[in-house]
Parts: structure tokens; sequence; C-alpha cells
């Protein structure tokens, strides 16, 4: 029988792996499944690590990937892509928002249909904020218009891929990730289930609205230089309008003798241009920071061990 992973990765989630150890053993479907659980413990500092040996020690399909410090959900997942070898992938969140029982029909419309990837699409978002949606939603609007790379709306990290597709993913070389952006990359035949999002069943997002902020700045950076492209036209245009206003005010004032007013439209144009240029070097500023990082050559994170029926293995970074 085919072999199914799914990567689960945690931090400071001992309240939550509990409760999705026992939905995955409570489900008819993955009981009759070859599968793997893989933890990928992205630097926890409770007892995310503890909990989850005690489950290896009783059974043999949960492998712990702890990594050495924290290096963010994004490295945690592409951490666990890179270590996993099974013929189908599943990345899923430990908090049960993603329903275990969509995997079966996730599975079923995989092999029945000609798809690589299955997404899962959030039909209902009402688990989340009123302000969080409309500022997801605002994101994904603004990513798809500036870039190439076109990003499924209300699609996360919830799918299930085959190896072709993880195997490629996996060959991205690039230190600062975005992984929707780079599942989407990637391309392949996809598939979309659509399902109703639910709440969290233990702990609390570690994603504030700054992080939230950070991720959708990394995404469209990512992906697209529209970001940069678009000062070259708004200097276009102030040049033009510019120019324009100083052929106004000689034509007013050797035609018909009207005064230039002087101190107050001289520190608008200065206050104008100097927050324009502030803005521009701050784009500027976030690109050449890209390049700096991803010119350090670094890994994207480091494996501490990896932990099977209670073997330790030491294993390179990445």
């Amino acid at each position: 029988m085919k072999k199914t992973s799914l990567i689960v990765p945690v931090f400071n989630e001992e309240d939550a792996i509990p409760l999705f150890y026992q939905a995955i053993r409570s489900d008819e479907f993955l009981s009759k499944m070859n599968i793997e659980i893989m933890f990928v413990n992205d630097g926890s500092t409770d007892a995310t690590e503890d909990i989850a040996r005690q489950i290896i020690s009783n059974d043999n399909r949960i492998v712990l990937v702890n990594l050495s410090r924290n290096f963010g959900k994004e490295k945690a997942l592409f951490a666990g892509l890179c270590t996993v070898d099974a013929d189908f992938i599943v990345p899923i969140d430990v908090d049960l928002q993603d329903p275990i029982e969509l995997i079966e029909v996730m599975f079923d419309m995989l092999l029945d249909g000609s798809f690589d990837i299955i997404l899962a699409k959030r039909s209902d978002r009402s688990s989340d904020s009123f302000l969080k949606r409309k500022t997801a939603e605002l994101f994904y609007k603004t990513h798809n218009k500036l870039s190439d790379v076109k990003l499924e709306a209300n699609v996360g990290d919830f799918r299930i891929m085959r190896k072709q597709v993880v195997q490629s993913i996996t060959k991205m070389s690039e230190s600062q990730l975005f992984m929707k952006g780079i599942f989407s990359w990637v391309g392949f035949r996809a598939g979309i289930v659509e399902y109703k999002r639910c709440s969290r069943v233990a702990g609390n997002s570690k994603f504030n609205s700054w992080k939230l902020w950070n991720l959708a700045v990394e995404g469209i950076t990512s992906f697209s230089i529209a970001p940069l492209k678009v000062w070259i036209y708004l200097g276009a245009a102030i040049s033009l309008f510019s120019f324009l206003y100083a052929a106004n005010l000689i034509i007013s004032k050797l035609f018909f003798g009207n005064p230039v007013a002087g101190y107050p439209s001289i520190m608008v144009a200065i206050l104008f241009l100097g927050g324009i240029q502030l803005i521009g070097i701050g784009v500027l500023g976030e690109y050449l920071g890209r390049c700096y990082m991803e010119s350090k050559q670094r890994p994207k994170f480091i494996i501490r061990n990896i932990i099977r029926n209670q073997d330790e293995k030491n294993d390179a970074s990445k």
C-alpha cells in the first residue's frame, strides 16, 4: 500500500497535540491507510516535545522532527517536506481547524481525477474576525493583481500532493519562504475541495497582526517586482504634474499678473515629495534586504534530531 504522510508543524502546542492525535486515531479512513504523522517541532518551549515522544513510544507511525530553534512556520513546513518520504503528502495544522475527515474526500478526488494536487478551500471563514477576513481578501486581490503567480483565495497550506509535486517544491533554493506562493509557482494540475473552517480546539494562534502583515509583504515581494516598477510611473506622473503646474504659474504671472504664492506652496511640495521619496526608499530597501539575506546562503533550517520509535537521528541543515 502506498504511503501517505501528514506534515504537522507545531510550536508550543502541548494542549492541541493529544486532541489532534486522538482525531487521527478515530478516523476510520486513516486507520485503514499506511500513514505517517510527522510533527515538526519548531523550537517549542513548552511540553510539546515530551508529549510527542510519549505518543511515539506507543505508535510507530509517528515521527518527530526537532528543529534547533524557532525558524517560523513557513520554514518548519519546508523542513517537513524536505524530510518526508511518502507517495502522498498532506500539510495540516495541529489545531483541527482543518477537518481530518476531509482528507478522505481529497484523497478520493486525487485518485479519481487527473490531478496532482487537491486544494482545501475555505468556503466559510466565520471563525475568523471581520478584520482578518477583509484584510485576507485585500491581500489576495493585491497579490494576484501584482504577481504573475496567482494564489487561490482562502486556500491555506492544507492540501494533498503527489510525491512529484513535493520533490519540485524542495528544489526551491531561496531562504525567504512564502509557501503559498511556492505551492502555486510549481504548477501541476490542481483540484479544489471546499470546506467550512472550524475554530481552534486548543491553544492560541501564533500569528498576530504584525506577523500577518510581514507575511503579506513577504508574499508580494517574493513573487512580484511591481512595487518597484510603480515608482517609475509615479515619478513620471509627479514630473508631469509639476511641469503643468509650473506652466500654469508662469502663464498666470505673465499674462494675468497674478501673484505667485511662495512659502505655503513650496512647503507642501517639499513635504509631498519627501514623503513619496521615503516610501520609495522603503520599498527599495525591502528588496535590497531580501537580496542581502539571500546572499548569505544560510540554511533555511537546522534539524537537531529526528525521532522514530525512541531512536534519535541527527540530521544536516538545509
